[in-house]
């Protein structure tokens, strides 16, 4: 018996045949209607990254619903693989020369593109007006809060920001005791950035290995309360302030992949950020780190200071790019007061008690002559820790790191030190100790010294 033919009425979508759906033409109206591209694992838009792909499976399960009495579910998500499949795009590079806002692009040489003709890997939720006026009230509220010096380098550092790149290859660290206020900044960006911002640990990127695929397609990430402990490794955390192009990234369960990473990190404390084992230049070289003011004893809080901040976001925006544009002719040099350079020095001293060990009276003394066995110099230098309240690192590290730095302070490492029991060990010539004897402290006897006639 011959199928019965079914009559399309007039109100059915092209993709329904009457029984079934046209699955590839659904598809082709389907984004004909709503600019998609697929890459890198997410659909993009003209408003940028899709950040929930439930809203398109919900627009999807509503056209279908009239038309699909039963497996409407799997119907959708077929249609999401299809999706997927009839999107695809090779590849949407980060466009580095300009900041997609709500009306339109601006462009990192001043000029500005109405509308939304492309689709963007980011936009920001804030428009361009070039008339907008001075954020009076965030500049004030900054002053209050930072030193005069170190509010360019915030402006640079918020303006660095709207750009997917990262050669500026800095973090920033704003720290204070507390009750400053310095959490509403991170207020004001969450509005500014909107899905481009994502709250965040920088201890949680340290230990977590999938950490760091969460920021991927993300501006910047706010820690708004750092841990004060010391990270146990900083790979993790150097990765993302350094990274150019591609990395490496891993979600759990998942095959590992090449994304583009170019989120930064912007974290307030009450602390600094170190390390327990990392004390190299790098780690600490990567960091701008400011300092609040003290809160004014008779200051008092507004508690709409965040809406009134956020207010002026127009104007704030225009404030920011004046400092990206800035930093770009600067060749992505940060602004750095003199108190931003000796914080992170002072940071650098303090996380590394080796150097300040060296520098330090009455435990050691030089001589180019002199010299001293590594368990000897690890003994000296245990005692100079518990006397001056300092965690001591390992007696290993304590020796590799004076090896990797020989030259810096003077000494030698050698395998050829006499000890006391007359034996050829490890140590340093150029160094010896101020020993503890008989509850006094003397120097060691210079003719005992075996490089004497070397």
């Amino acid at each position: 018996m011959a199928e019965k033919k079914i009559e399309r009425l007039d109100w059915w979508p092209k993709w329904f045949t009457g029984k079934t759906i046209n699955e590839p033409v659904f598809c082709r109206e389907f984004l004909e209607k709503h600019r998609l591209a697929y890459t890198e694992n997410c659909f993009f838009s003209p408003d940028g990254k899709v950040t929930e792909e439930n809203q398109l499976r919900s627009m999807i399960y509503h056209l279908l619903e009239l038309f699909v009495i039963t497996g409407l579910s799997k119907k959708v998500d077929d249609i999401m693989k299809d999706l997927r499949i009839k999107a695809q795009l090779k590849e949407l590079l980060p466009q580095t020369d300009r900041v997609h806002v709500l009306n339109g692009t601006l462009f990192l040489n001043g000029s500005f593109k109405d509308g939304k003709r492309d689709i963007v890997r980011s936009r920001f939720p804030v428009r361009y007006n070039p008339n907008a006026k001075p954020p009076t009230r965030w500049l004030q509220f900054l002053s209050e809060l930072l030193w005069p010096e170190d509010i360019p380098t915030l402006q640079e550092f918020i303006g660095y920001c709207l750009i997917p790149s990262n050669p500026g290859q800095k973090m920033m660290v704003i720290k204070g005791n507390g009750g400053e206020g310095k959490s509403q900044i991170g207020n004001v960006l969450s509005r500014l950035f909107g899905t481009n911002m994502k709250d965040g640990s920088v201890g949680k990127v340290s230990e977590n290995p999938f950490a760091r695929a969460d920021l991927e397609h993300i501006h910047l990430m706010v820690d708004d309360d750092m841990r004060l402990e010391a990270l146990k490794q900083t790979n993790y955390v150097k990765s993302i302030v350094t990274a150019k192009g591609k990395m490496d990234l891993e979600r759990k369960g998942k095959q590992s992949y090449q994304g583009y990473m170019y989120a930064r990190i912007l974290a307030f404390s009450n602390g600094d950020l170190v390390s327990l084992y990392d004390r190299s230049d790098g780690f600490f070289r990567r960091q701008i780190i400011l300092t609040t003011k003290r809160k004014s004893p008779g200051r008092v809080d507004d508690p709409d200071i965040s809406e009134k901040l956020c207010g002026e976001l127009e104007g704030i925006f225009l404030w920011a790019f004046e400092g990206l544009q800035r930093l770009v002719r600067n060749s992505f040099r940060f602004t750095e007061s003199d108190r931003a350079r000796l914080n992170r020095e002072m940071v650098k001293r303090d996380a590394n008690n080796i150097e300040l060990f060296m520098e330090s009276q009455g435990y050691i003394q030089r001589d180019p002559e002199a010299y001293i066995s590594s368990k000897e110099l690890a003994r000296i230098y245990n005692i100079w820790c518990e006397e001056n309240a300092y965690p001591p690192v390992k007696s290993k590290t304590l020796i590799e790191y004076l090896t990797a730095n020989q030259e810096k302070h003077g000494i030698v490492y050698s395998n050829n030190v006499i000890n006391g029991a007359g034996r050829r060990v490890r140590g340093f010539k150029g160094i010896s100790a101020i020993v503890h004897a008989a509850g006094s402290w003397q120097q060691v006897d210079p003719e005992d010294n075996p490089f004497k006639n070397a």
